[in-house]
Formats: C-alpha cells, structure tokens, sequence
C-alpha cells in the first residue's frame, strides 16, 4: 500500500496508568483546532454520541425491527426515540443531584419505573404506596415534587 495523498495531523493522547498504557490516536486534516479541542470537543463529542445510539438500541429496544411492514419499524423506531427523548430530559432536568443523574436508562427504568405498588382508588384520587424497603423512595419524592410543579399546558382553544 501506499502513503496518503497529502499530509494530515495526528494527535496523540498518551494515557499511562496502573493497568498500562493507554495510547489515543487521532487523524485529521482540521489545522485550527488546538489539540485538546480536536480530542476533547470531537473525538469524546463522536464517542459520547455512540454511547447515546447504544442506550437507545440496547436499553429501549429500537434495534428490534424485524417486521415485514416498514410502518410497524418506523413506528417502533419513533417510540423508542420518544422513550429516550423523555428519559434523557428527565435525567437532565429532575435527576440532577441524585444518584440516578448519570444513570444509563436502562438503571433509570429499573430502580424508577418498574416497581411493585401498591393502588387504591378513590373517587378523587389514586394513592400509591411503595414498599417499606424501597431504596428510590426518596428520589421518587423528589421526582414527583417537581414533576407536580411543573405547570400545565393551557387547553387547546
């Protein structure tokens, strides 16, 4: 093989830690950036973006379009963006200063929204009660403080 057609910037982050070395390679032919811009704003940017696609096809199930019908996967597709939408805005807005602030989705769904309650109906209301041992209990409160806050949107005229 042989060498490329012009001249383009490597930059090298070398990571050396207890467990070894870790060398950082990136290839560009961007001339402005500083170096820690290049690999911080970009390649961490590409990465982190990678981490998203994959929350969304593993944690929400969007990889499973195997219907025939292309409306049956696109529809699926689009719950599953909605799901990550709606997740990624809470963990964003209402999980800060918890533990679940930087929680993949998968946890957010596990530890907030698969829980055994118990439900009693009222003529006015629904209570629910958690269980004595619940170890969410008191981001749930949290959650369901501000989610209460938030004001309605006005009706439709």
């Amino acid at each position: 093989m042989g060498s490329w057609l012009k001249a383009y910037r490597v930059v090298v982050k070398a990571v050396v830690v207890a467990l070894g070395e870790n060398p950082r390679y990136l290839v560009t032919s961007l001339t402005d950036p500083t170096p820690e811009l290049l690999y911080k704003d970009l390649y961490c940017a590409r990465g982190q973006n990678e981490n998203f696609i994959k929350a969304v096809n593993n944690d929400l199930a969007s990889d499973r379009t195997s219907d025939h019908a292309f409306l049956a996967n696109h529809l699926r597709m689009f719950y599953s963006s909605a799901a990550y939408t709606l997740i990624h805005s809470l963990r964003e807005n209402t999980l800060v200063h918890t533990k679940l602030a930087k929680a993949q989705p998968v946890s957010i769904i596990l530890k907030l929204f698969k829980l055994a309650v118990r439900v009693v109906q009222y003529k006015d209301r629904i209570k629910l009660s958690l269980p004595t041992a619940c170890p969410m209990k008191g981001v749930l409160a949290r959650v369901t403080e501000l989610l209460y806050l938030v004001p309605r949107p006005p009706a439709p005229a």
